[in-house]
């Protein structure tokens, strides 16, 4: 055995030795990869110049969506930008959104990690990781709450549209002409027509329901931001004291003692109803269903229900009143053919809306210009793939900019002007075939409450218009009416 201060000796004298073979192997090596590379060039994708530790995030504003499809004019509908430390890949167009979620669906159908997320979701539809329980949630909430056949069997949804209208009409007797504040009435609305249709009457009591109003709005407003972990992961561990997990861990406490409540009532009243929470609780009781379901599943199930559903509906109604005001020609041509159909009868019925052509294509209209998902829930890839010539590794995130899309020039003629027009006669459609209109997203993630949130619309909608003459607050011109965006996740205006 060498003894120590020998071996100490002899590497001091062949140190210099050393570093010249180490130095010279690096350089040999990186002569062959510039070869390779030169060989083999791997396409970059690209991507606006960065600054150090914060990367891109100095361009971009609290309009996600206006300052990425600002940035993809410049650098391409297939762009990399780094949020700090972590790098995303921005799609801005129909045919990289086909490439995404056609070509790649499988690739790309899981969901990232996120601080906010992770503390909210429970176990849900919308947030899950691709996986066994994620296919099985989604199965459940298709088939046995969303289905068609089983909006089509919801009655609350026609009853709460009567009480929508008797309120609007109310104010207008009582109110000597003072404008109405609409998006709060439709905001109103939705929790109505959510809270009976999971759990029928148990939630419309005065303190549970101010107690839901402020969760939803809560969790609209975690959702629509960046926490310090998602950003800058080197710094992570300061989330539980300064960043968004802390609050979110507050409103999921809220969330968990409001779902206890509504999941005792309906297991000690046992009364097999056709609400979600009973639908819900059948299932989870059935022996033969197979994986079980767990109470935190059912709970991520109730959440999808109240946070998406409220949002997208009430946002969707708002928007196309707003530009049905801004434009009252086509406001005339809807209420022209929706008394041309409903004739003398009081209310716009179910079985009117596929009659109703004109009124379809205003909805579509709406939901191209302001998707109420503007920046469609993120993805993230399962392995490596190719796109457009550009190598994607495995784990890379990625957001859809539907808003981008809905306004993309090769796809639509005047694609910054109002023209339900577009619509007539054409088969374009939001259910996911039809790339360059996706609001609700495709393939394997797209949205499974489209047919429930798009039913509601188009009923409220259609009464309103229906029922009442709508115009600017007095001394207002359409000019001065001014359509903003508001900052967090979902699109809605400010008064």
């Amino acid at each position: 055995m060498v003894p120590p201060q020998e071996l100490h000796f002899t590497l001091m004298q062949n140190l210099p030795l050393l570093c010249i073979s180490l130095f010279s192997v690096f350089i040999l090596y990186s002569i062959a990869k510039r070869k390779s590379s030169s060989k083999n060039p791997e396409k970059l994708i690209p991507s606006p110049p960065k600054l150090p530790l914060i990367g891109n995030l100095h361009q971009i504003n609290s309009l996600y969506h206006r300052s990425l499809y600002s940035l993809s004019l410049k650098y391409g509908p297939l762009m990399l930008l780094h949020f700090g430390e972590v790098p995303w890949l921005i799609v801005s167009s129909s045919d990289m959104a086909y490439a995404v979620m056609r070509t790649h669906d499988l690739t790309f159908a899981s969901r990232p990690s996120a601080a906010v997320t992770e503390i909210l979701r429970y176990g849900d539809v919308a947030f899950e990781p691709y996986n066994e329980d994620w296919r099985m949630l989604k199965k459940i909430f298709t088939i046995h709450l969303m289905s068609a056949k089983k909006v089509n069997s919801y009655k609350t949804i026609r009853e709460e549209v009567g009480n929508l209208i008797d309120k609007i009409r109310n104010h207008a007797i009582l109110s000597s002409g003072n404008p109405i504040e609409l998006r709060k009435l439709l905001f109103s609305f939705m929790i109505d027509v959510i809270c009976r249709v999971v759990s029928g009457k148990f939630i419309i009591e005065k303190e549970r329901y101010a107690i839901l109003q402020e969760v939803v709005e809560e969790n609209s407003r975690l959702f629509g931001q960046f926490s310090m972990g998602d950003v800058f992961p080197s710094f992570s561990w300061l989330e539980r004291f300064i960043g968004l997990s802390r609050k979110a861990n507050i409103n999921k406490k809220r969330w968990d003692l409001f779902f206890e409540e509504v999941i005792q009532a309906h297991v000690e009243r046992n009364e097999g109803g056709d609400n979600f929470v009973d639908i819900l609780l059948s299932l989870k009781s059935n022996s033969s269903f197979n994986p079980d379901l767990t109470v935190n599943q059912v709970k991520g199930l109730l959440i999808d229900a109240f946070a998406a559903g409220i949002d997208t509906t009430y946002v969707t109604v708002d928007w196309a009143m707003c530009e049905l005001i801004k434009n009252p020609i086509i406001m005339k041509k809807l209420q022209e053919e929706v008394i041309g159909i409903v004739k003398h009868r009081d209310m716009v019925t179910t079985e009117d809306l596929n009659k109703i052509g004109y009124l379809r294509a205003v909805i579509k209209e709406t939901l191209r210009l302001h998707p109420p998902i503007p920046l469609l829930l993120p993805r993230e890839s399962m392995e490596e793939c190719e796109i457009n010539g550009f190598t994607v590794p495995k784990g890379t995130k990625v957001l859809i900019n539907a808003w981008a899309i809905g306004r993309e020039a090769k796809s639509w003629e005047a694609p910054e002007v109002f023209m339900p027009e577009r619509f007539v006669g054409s088969q374009l459609d939001y259910k996911g075939n039809n790339f360059q209109f996706i609001p609700f997203g495709a393939g394997r993630r797209i949205c499974p409450g489209i047919v429930f949130a798009t039913a509601t619309a188009e009923l409220a909608l259609a009464n309103m218009i229906h029922l009442f003459d709508w115009e600017l607050p007095s001394g207002m011109t359409r000019e001065e009416f001014n359509m903003h965006y508001y900052k967090f996740w979902i699109l809605q205006l400010l008064k």
